[in-house]
């Protein structure tokens, strides 16, 4: 009995030993195909393929929702006062003068009007530019002074003072002589302002210096005199 037992057990030592073995071979197979699969994909994970197609942009997206109201700010410091600027539209400026000229006035007249120009001024808030010029002539036996001066509408300039010119002789002494009788071309100018618009009469007229007595005067003796009015803006 224990005979025919020991060829069985010797066959199933041997069969087990080949089963194990093989199992041990097939494990290892595995391990071996695994390893090498795995260097294989990680191999192929490292190289950097060809970039492809770049793709078309997307339809925009829908506006979101509208956020809630944000918190009032607060006022701010008070400013300061500005200046009030008043712009004028005004027609240009347009030339305005006038002349007027006398051939040999020859007035001997030591007081008084001796001519008159009429200017029609275009504005109120104008100034008036006058000149006079003309042979002037003044003679006496001891000291005398006159005084020749504008007028507008009968008065002197009073913005800001008189429009005049003077001249002033003075002999010296009785003992001589006293026949000097030179005419000399001689000019009044000044601007006046104040004046309304509308018809102005200028005139130039002769009078006599406070505190001195009064000599013989001559105007416009030989010669052309005259008169310029001319209106400049302010």
């Amino acid at each position: 009995m224990a005979s025919k037992q020991t060829p069985l057990i010797i066959c199933f030592w041997i069969t087990f030993s080949f089963c194990v073995t093989e199992k041990v071979r097939e494990k290892t197979a595995r391990r071996r195909d695994t390893e090498l699969t795995d260097k294989v994909i990680k191999h192929q994970m490292c190289v950097q393929g060809v970039p492809g197609v770049q793709g078309r942009d997307g339809n925009p997206g829908i506006n979101g929702i509208p956020g809630t109201p944000g918190i009032p700010g607060r006022d701010g410091l008070k400013g300061e006062k500005g200046q009030c600027v008043t712009e004028r539209f005004e027609d240009p400026w347009k030339p305005n003068f006038k002349q007027c000229a006398w051939n040999s006035l020859n007035y001997g007249i030591d007081l008084g009007k001796i001519a008159e120009c009429t200017f029609t001024k275009q504005r109120s808030d104008s100034a008036l530019r006058v000149l006079f010029s003309g042979s002037l002539r003044l003679k006496c036996k001891t000291a005398c002074c006159q005084r020749w001066y504008f007028t507008f509408n009968g008065a002197e300039c009073t913005g800001p003072l008189p429009i005049e010119s003077i001249i002033y002789l003075d002999q010296g002494s009785p003992e001589l002589n006293s026949t000097i009788n030179i005419h000399r071309t001689s000019t009044v100018e000044g601007l006046c302002d104040g004046i309304q618009a509308g018809l102005v009469d200028v005139g130039i007229w002769v009078g006599t210096c406070a505190d001195y007595p009064r000599g013989d005067a001559s105007t416009g003796w030989n010669s052309v005199s005259r008169v310029i009015i001319e209106e400049l803006p302010k």
